[in-house]
């Protein structure tokens, strides 16, 4: 459809209205005398309209009633008609009274014709918006999927006002516990019940989606609402958080509501003063950024304007697939493939690029994988490879160095967790009384990374399940990648001498609940895709801890992190030995690298998988 110029709408507005004050008259006397106007009474209708049109023409413009557009009348349009015609109701008897010509004129006319032209000018506006709207969104009343919209309130008021320009959706009623919202109409969707009737409204209005519109609710009524409606078949879709909806996003930003939706997890608030200060113009390197921390980290760290980002990777897709996302970037950066158990490529490094602040991510991270026949490697990257680029770091004058470690370091059972914890240690070793400051991060496993549970069981639904889970009782800690490296980011900014951060993690999620969850948030149901147990897998334990038995925690200035009191630091006779042990020219066997790191972390424990579940079999 062509569009009108502006200046030719407003003049077309204003003929609109200004025919309307003629009109309006007409239809006042007409109601008047009871739809016969006597002749004798035409002179005085003559005489009223010839001097309301002026004086409603100087009036509407002098409001501005024409500087919109009638596509998006709204309430303050509607105002100021209302205003104008008060003003033409005072002025038109006036103006009569001065001239001494409206003295033939009916008094009630003056009352009926400003409130009939309200009305002719208020219902044009509201008509000719409504069908600009049906004629760019096409039928919005009837086009779009049936949805069903969880939670009453402000925000769902606001969906369903932008969610009737959708071609998508269609919002067929609303749901919520709270009974003073029953029965009542929300821009013409009612309220029909609490959330227990989510099946019977799926089935009665054929819908197949659910929109929880509770952004500032507790995680516990959000997944109250998703299991409700995941057990009724729906799929499950929320608007965007309330933090994201402070940023700038709209509530028709509908997505399929995540785990992390579940979960909880309260926004990290940074100290962007302070990361400001330890990141601008300085250059930061990232080890690992090819990995789901170290490439968040570069993400984060980009926000504070380094002069320069240098990322460090040795896998060589890995590493362009985080060089291409940061091609629009405004943040310099150097994509540098290299090996950290390489000493003379990162001696190079450090030498031409003379980083301020590292962030080593790097490391094998998969617990079964290093497990069996990979233990030696795992030792070699993890613990011997942290050595080499502590000891560059140090040497070449590098302001913080900070480790991204695990809770898997603590009380470990598995090669993965031992070697962590080693590389905890080395940190702590190469620490110095003055020069680089070694700072360590203990977190939990973060959604959605590499070899995570969640991609795993996202492909698992997909093919129909079986979901597999290793054991019934089996819980991790879990995290955003976003709020893992944001974390790591505020401990390096917090640290200063060979610290142990620990994260705080919440409350440990069963693995059995997470696949639960995800099956519901499909749309499915536990008859459609079945859970099977598979048995703990090598090196696995059924609950993470994040501190040992002989660590305590002290407060930190920020609500989400702690630091560890750990042990007393080792030496550098220590140090030497372990370096000699992992510099040995063969490659040992996995059992000989078990008791090697059984002898320098205490704690280490490598039982086998099977003891655990029958510990925990024969407590249940």
């Amino acid at each position: 459809m062509k569009q009108l110029k502006p200046q030719y709408r407003a003049t077309l507005a204003f003929s609109h209205d200004v025919l309307a004050s003629a009109a309006c008259w007409l239809l006042a006397f007409w109601l008047r005398f009871n739809l016969d106007i006597p002749p004798d009474f035409f002179p005085a209708l003559a005489t009223a309209t010839a001097a309301s049109v002026p004086v409603y023409g100087l009036i509407f413009w002098f409001l501005g009633l024409y500087r919109g557009s009638w596509r998006y009348a709204s309430m303050p349009d509607l105002k100021r008609i209302a205003i104008a015609c008060l003003l033409g109701a005072l002025a038109v008897p006036a103006l009569l009274a001065l001239f001494r010509a409206g003295t033939s004129v009916p008094r009630s006319t003056f009352i009926l014709a400003p409130l009939l032209l309200g009305a002719i000018m208020s219902g044009s506006r509201i008509a000719y918006r409504a069908w600009r709207e049906r004629t760019l969104y096409g039928q919005i009343h009837f086009a779009g999927e049936p949805v069903l919209v969880i939670g009453a309130g402000d925000i769902t008021v606001n969906l369903l006002r932008e969610l009737e320009h959708s071609r998508q959706w269609r919002v067929v009623g609303i749901l919520d516990d709270d009974p003073a919202w029953h029965g009542q109409l929300l821009l013409g969707v009612r309220v029909l019940g609490g959330l227990d009737e989510v099946g019977h409204w799926a089935q009665k209005l054929d819908c197949l989606h659910a929109i929880v519109s509770l952004p500032s609710a507790s995680p516990a009524v959000r997944r109250r609402a998703a299991e409700s409606a995941g057990s009724a078949g729906l799929t499950v879709l929320t608007v965007p958080s309330y933090h994201d909806l402070l940023s700038g996003k709209t509530v028709s930003q509908v997505r399929p509501m995540e785990l992390e939706d579940l979960l909880g997890r309260e926004q990290v608030v940074l100290d962007d003063a302070g990361l400001y200060h330890l990141l601008k113009g300085k250059v930061a390197m990232v080890t690992g950024a090819g990995g789901s921390i170290g490439s968040e980290l570069a993400r984060q760290i980009a926000r504070f304007e380094p002069a320069r980002l240098v990322l460090f990777e040795l896998n060589e897709y890995a590493l362009y697939s985080v060089e291409q996302e940061f091609t629009a970037s405004k943040t310099p950066i150097t994509p540098v493939i290299g090996d950290v158990r390489n000493p003379g490529r990162l001696q190079a490094v450090f030498s031409r690029f003379k980083p301020t602040v590292v962030f080593h991510a790097a490391a094998y991270k998969h617990v079964p994988l290093m497990e069996v026949d990979n233990a030696w490697e795992a030792a070699q990257n993890n613990i011997l490879g942290t050595l080499h680029l502590a000891r560059a770091a140090r040497d070449h004058g590098v302001e913080k160095f900070v480790l991204a470690s695990t809770d898997k370091a603590v009380n470990p059972t598995n090669v993965m967790g031992a070697t962590k914890r080693l590389s905890e240690r080395v940190c702590q070793a190469v620490q110095r009384a003055n020069g680089t400051q070694f700072v360590v991060v203990r977190f939990g496993n973060v959604l959605e990374s590499t070899g995570s549970v969640i991609p795993k069981f996202r492909e698992q639904i997909a093919r129909g399940g079986p979901i597999t889970v290793t054991h019934p009782e089996i819980t991790r800690y879990f995290m955003s990648i976003p709020e893992a490296a944001q974390l790591v980011l505020q401990a390096g900014l917090m640290g200063s001498r060979g610290e142990i951060f620990v994260l705080e993690m919440g409350e440990p999620v069963r693995i059995f609940d997470l696949a639960r969850d995800m099956i519901r948030l499909s749309g499915l149901g536990d008859e459609d895709i079945r859970i099977e147990f598979t048995g703990l897998r090598p090196g696995e334990k059924l609950y993470e801890e994040l501190l040992s038995h002989h660590e305590k925690t002290l407060p930190t200035p920020h609500p989400k992190l702690r630091i560890a009191q750990a042990s007393e630091a080792p030496g550098d006779a220590w140090l030497a030995e372990v370096e000699s042990w992992l510099s040995q020219p063969r490659s040992p066997g996995d059992n000989e690298v078990k008791r090697e790191l059984g002898r320098r972390v205490p704690e280490y424990q490598a039982a086998a998988a099977g003891d655990a579940a029958s510990e925990v079999q024969e407590k249940g």
